[in-house]
């Protein structure tokens, strides 16, 4: 890990991918690898330290992989639903956040609307991470990225495909590409292109970067890459949209689109997974996916960007 990077991290916001340098990121995954191999060092980083979990939505992975990664790091975490109650409602997300940060020393928050994110980073004083929302999925990529190393793809020369609607996980990999130089191309239907405005801050930094980003409708472009990715056509919280379903049709990732990509091409999905619709069974039950790897991996990012958050990064 690179020091100076390492001590910018204590005490910051990540609601994006793009609050993290590749340094940073480097930074995170270097550790995130180093816990994996054997958590042992790190038993008692965060001890006496605590994080609240806060969730509008459902969650299998980013709920279990936070509470049992902080309990490795022997941090305490607290998870409160808010499924049925959004933030902001009983009272504001201000004085909400801001009687959290009197117990808590990192606040995690998975929301229905970016903006609550932005709203509780505004007032509190302990970092505040991104654990999914409208626009973004930083842990997610974190855990990709990770995953992607993993099986040999070096971040600053990847050649990555996102394949379907330019959601929040498809905008947080054309970050990830934009910051590490590498090349991303995504295929989605007419009408179901990533964000604009995060799509021109990503093309700046991939402008420093020497990154690539290519929007098309063509699954063609899927020709060479390393990996395709794929996510749910309708995500988490949205209304089942028929039309949608009909345009996301063509772009399934089945055996043909996986041929296109080559025979060393990885397949990538953040889970839940809908066989059938976005990806086939085949496909997602092959050898060449990695999606289990991707959900391990949710834990061990975590905890290293945790850790180096909370200035806990060095072995206890």
């Amino acid at each position: 890990m690179q020091t100076l990077a390492v001590d910018r991290l204590v005490g910051r916001h990540v609601l994006h991918l793009t609050d993290l340098s590749f340094d940073e990121i480097r930074s995170v995954l270097d550790l995130a690898a180093q816990m994996k191999r054997d958590y042992a060092a790190w038993r008692g980083a965060l001890a006496q330290r605590s994080a609240v979990l806060l969730f509008e939505k459902p969650s299998l992975r980013t709920r279990v992989s936070f509470e049992i990664g902080l309990a490795k790091l022997g941090a305490i975490g607290v998870y409160i639903d808010h499924q049925g109650n959004p933030i902001g409602v009983r009272e504001t997300v201000e004085d909400y956040g801001r009687n959290l940060e009197r117990w808590a020393d990192v606040l995690v928050a998975r929301v229905n609307s970016h903006a609550t994110l932005e709203r509780l980073a505004a007032c509190c004083r302990v970092p505040v991470i991104n654990a999914l929302s409208d626009l973004s999925h930083p842990c997610q990529i974190l855990a990709d990225a990770l995953t992607l190393e993993e099986h040999g793809v070096r971040l600053d020369s990847m050649r990555l495909a996102f394949v379907g609607d330019g959601n929040n996980v498809c905008q947080s990999l054309i970050d990830l590409a934009a910051i590490a130089g590498g090349s991303i191309v995504v295929v989605t239907p007419p009408g179901f292109e990533p964000n604009a405005q995060l799509l021109a801050r990503a093309r700046s930094l991939a402008a420093v970067s020497g990154g690539r980003i290519e929007i098309t409708h063509d699954i063609a472009a899927v020709r060479g890459v390393q990996a395709v990715y794929t996510d749910a056509w309708i995500s988490m919280g949205q209304t089942d949209d028929p039309a949608k379903r009909a345009a996301m049709q063509r772009l399934q990732v089945n055996a043909d689109v996986m041929r296109l990509a080559g025979p060393e091409a990885l397949f990538m999905h953040c889970l839940p997974a809908h066989r059938g619709e976005e990806v086939t069974a085949d496909v997602i039950d092959g050898p060449r996916s990695v999606v289990f790897d991707q959900a391990e991996n949710r834990m061990h990012a975590q905890n290293a960007l945790v850790a180096l958050l909370l200035g806990g990064a060095g072995a206890a």
